[in-house]
């Protein structure tokens, strides 16, 4: 079976926030996730929203499959690279800081296995 990816690279937040709301939509169907990234108050539902609309679009367009046979087959959160910072402390000393960064990789499946390419 093919399979529809997307994938979203570089997100300014961190794997573990990021991972709370990929476990939510997992296995879901479309319509219903994105529903679920709609009204969700997590920081990282706005960057998935549209990484889902993506993957959508990529089924429409290069397999010509209909958005309500999509379910939400895969979603996988890895670590970026960590930019490090420091902050002053006190008795001047420094602590460092450490921003993390995601990738995340979106894979849509159908209900039927009948996926045509396009090319």
């Amino acid at each position: 079976m093919n399979e529809i990816t997307a994938e979203l690279n570089y997100v300014a937040i961190a794997p573990r926030k990021v991972r709370l709301v990929a476990d939510m939509i997992r296995g879901m169907d479309v319509a219903r996730a994105e529903t679920q990234l709609l009204f969700l108050t997590k920081r990282a539902s706005h960057p998935l929203a549209k990484l889902l609309k993506s993957a959508v679009a990529n089924a429409k367009n290069n397999f010509r499959v209909d958005e309500s046979d999509l379910i939400v087959q895969r979603i996988t959160v890895d670590g970026g690279p960590v930019g490090k910072r420091t902050r002053a402390r006190a008795f001047g000393r420094a602590a460092r800081i450490r921003k993390r960064t995601s990738h995340v990789t979106l894979v849509l499946g159908t209900r039927s296995s009948k996926l045509k390419n396009q090319n």
